[in-house]
């Protein structure tokens, strides 16, 4: 926050040359989803040494502070491609998807914060508040990613280094399916019959099918990584996409385990959370090699030009 803040005073003009840009705007996404999931696992682990009042407290500032910037970004950045941005042909990547997956992390996470509600209509808010933010990400991801699956189909793989960004199609799979399983828990208690064993139900008929294509996603994405690497793909800040769209996964499996009681889903859950660490280590340690060489500073080379006889 710091230096996204620093970066608006000190350097305004490359900040709005930012939103003007088609590839770098929809990183804006990003800062609601990291609020979020901080303050999300300030609650769920951190209160056992901050205390609950006050790990509920960060949380909900988090969360409330996530959810505003998350709407902004899912309605501001889809204006910014029709009004200003001109997009060429083609040229529709993955990463749009990151201001529209953002309401989902929100609906993913909210539900923890429906227990500490008062009861009644403050606990069935949140929850049926929970569920508008899960159909507001998930149909604006039903829009953009048949423009994602064209543009592969039409003009071939992604240029090498933006090719793990496929995974970032995993995100609003997996973490829908989170969304669900989270607002399934706390629906007993905070709503009445008969929705909340509808909420139970629908988690398990939504969650099955998506966590189904997810997982063929993820066989294309790996097929298409694998492919890319044996054509020299260089190292860049991009193979972070690896990380959270497969712990999306994790977190959907997990929840689906808990609902069917099926032991398939646990072993999903564990396979996919051992690849899940994998990436971390490969990304994280490949990063603080990139800083420690200076590779990941350095300034982008310039073409040069032709030297004239």
């Amino acid at each position: 926050l710091m230096a996204r803040a620093g970066h608006w005073v000190f350097h305004r003009d490359q900040a709005l040359a930012h939103l003007d840009d088609p590839a770098v705007a929809p990183f804006y996404g990003c800062l609601s989803m990291a609020l979020t999931a901080v303050g999300g696992a300030t609650l769920a682990v951190g209160r056992a040494w901050t205390g609950t009042p006050t790990a509920v407290a960060v949380d909900a500032v988090l969360w409330s502070a996530g959810l505003v910037t998350g709407l902004v970004a899912a309605a501001g950045i889809p204006y910014l491609m029709v009004a200003r941005h001109r997009a060429e042909p083609g040229s529709a990547s993955p990463v749009w998807l990151l201001p529209v997956v953002a309401p989902m992390v929100s609906a993913a996470v909210g539900p923890g914060l429906v227990p500490h509600l008062p009861a009644g209509q403050w606990q069935e808010a949140m929850l049926l508040g929970c569920y508008a933010l899960f159909g507001v990400s998930l149909l604006a991801t039903l829009v953009m990613l048949p423009l994602v699956f064209a543009r592969l189909v039409t003009s071939g793989p992604l240029p090498l280094v933006l090719t793990p960004t496929l995974f970032l199609v995993l995100g609003p799979l997996g973490q829908s399916t989170t969304a669900v399983n989270q607002l399934a828990d706390v629906a007993q208690g905070a709503i009445g019959a008969p929705y909340a064993s509808a909420f139970s139900a629908f988690a398990v008929v939504y969650g099955v099918p998506v966590m189904g294509f997810a997982l063929l996603w993820l066989a294309l994405a790996v097929a298409l990584v694998v492919r890319a690497v044996r054509r020299g793909m260089p190292f860049a800040m991009t193979w972070w996409a690896f990380t959270f769209p497969i712990g999306t996964c994790v977190t959907g499996a997990a929840g689906l385990a808990r609902h069917t009681g099926l032991a398939a889903y646990q072993w999903l859950a564990v396979a996919l959370w051992i690849v899940l660490a994998a990436a971390w280590a490969v990304a994280g340690i490949r990063t603080v090699r990139g800083l420690l060489d200076g590779r990941l500073l350095a300034a982008p080379q310039a073409p040069q030009a032709p030297v004239r006889p």
